[in-house]
């Protein structure tokens, strides 16, 4: 049996013996990650400091995309399809989506807290330390859960980790430079799109055990279409914003912290509730996901900041 299959046993067998009292909070670890953390760059962006708006930006959605196209590239499958001895804590293997490797949870937890920890560990050296804890948690936490595996955890923490210093560098080198940015975002535009016919028009293993396709790949494809189409609205609204928008944080206004809340609010509900009952159901997982995705990133970098302009 693979060492990888032995340790997320051990870790079953300690779930078990511990009656899952571990387990909520463990899951709820890993919910913040995805429900919550991939609202934070625009939160930063609307009212707390537009440049980490945006390297928060860049850096979540860029990695969310990468690992995407990595995922559908390995087509790893979850442990629990790898061997009928792994049973997930809970709902987790409702609530998994895609391949195996690497881990999508443990990339929003590096480059969400991650970021966090580059911009205030001369500041709050605490805050810093809450991040990093709560990185390794949320890592484990997939461990724990039996959802993924060693390996899914620790590369999609080494791919964060690349892109957040990445990004770092890249910003610092074009600050100012509004032919170069612009130059990046047609750049970035044309490696979505490509990214996108890549993971349609790729093979994918078409495996079935006694006439039932083992993993859907056309389920599995459904994260990435969801990581393009953000990303095209990022781009083409970061556009937008710099051209002809010009946003500018109204420090100092009454009305700024909840106009910022409820922009998070209005996100959250988007992507919860409101897109899946309109949009997805209309047009499928695919093309669905992919517009209702693009509209909430040209949203949250063009429209929303109109409103608390006239707001504020």
């Amino acid at each position: 049996m693979p060492i990888d299959i032995q340790y997320l046993l051990f870790l079953q067998d300690l779930r078990n013996a511990t009656g899952g009292v571990f387990n909520e909070f463990f899951n709820s670890m890993s919910k913040v990650a995805v429900d919550l953390l991939l609202l934070l760059p625009f939160v930063i962006f609307w009212g707390v400091s537009k440049k980490w708006g945006y390297r928060f930006i860049l850096t979540m959605y860029i990695t969310d995309l990468v690992n995407g196209v990595i995922k559908l590239t390995v087509c790893a499958y979850r442990p629990w399809i790898r061997s009928d001895l792994i049973e997930p804590a809970g709902d987790s293997k409702v609530a998994a989506t895609g391949y195996s490797f690497p881990s999508g949870h443990t990339i929003c937890a590096t480059t969400g807290y991650g970021t966090v920890i580059a911009w205030q560990h001369k500041k709050r050296r605490w805050l810093a330390v809450l991040c990093g804890i709560a990185i390794a948690l949320t890592g484990f936490s997939r461990n724990f859960l039996g959802v993924h595996t060693p390996q899914d955890v620790i590369v999609g923490f080494l791919e964060s980790l690349v892109i957040i210093l990445i990004i770092g560098k890249v910003q610092s080198k074009i600050s100012g430079n509004e032919k170069l940015i612009d130059i990046l975002t047609l750049v970035g535009i044309v490696l979505t799109i490509a990214a996108l016919i890549y993971i349609v028009f790729k093979p994918y293993p078409m495996e079935y055990v006694d006439g039932v396709l083992l993993v859907d790949p056309q389920i599995m494809m459904k994260d990435s279409f969801v990581a393009c189409g953000v990303m095209i609205g990022i781009l083409c609204g970061s556009y937008v914003e710099r051209h002809f928008t010009h946003y500018e944080i109204p420090v100092g206004s009454a009305n700024l912290p909840i106009l910022t809340v409820i922009g998070g609010a209005i996100l959250f509900a988007w992507r919860t509730w409101f897109a899946p009952a309109t949009i997805v159901a209309a047009l499928g997982i695919h093309w669905g996901n992919f517009i209702a995705y693009f509209l909430m990133g040209f949203f949250a970098l063009v429209i929303w900041p109109q409103v608390i302009k006239k707001l504020a």
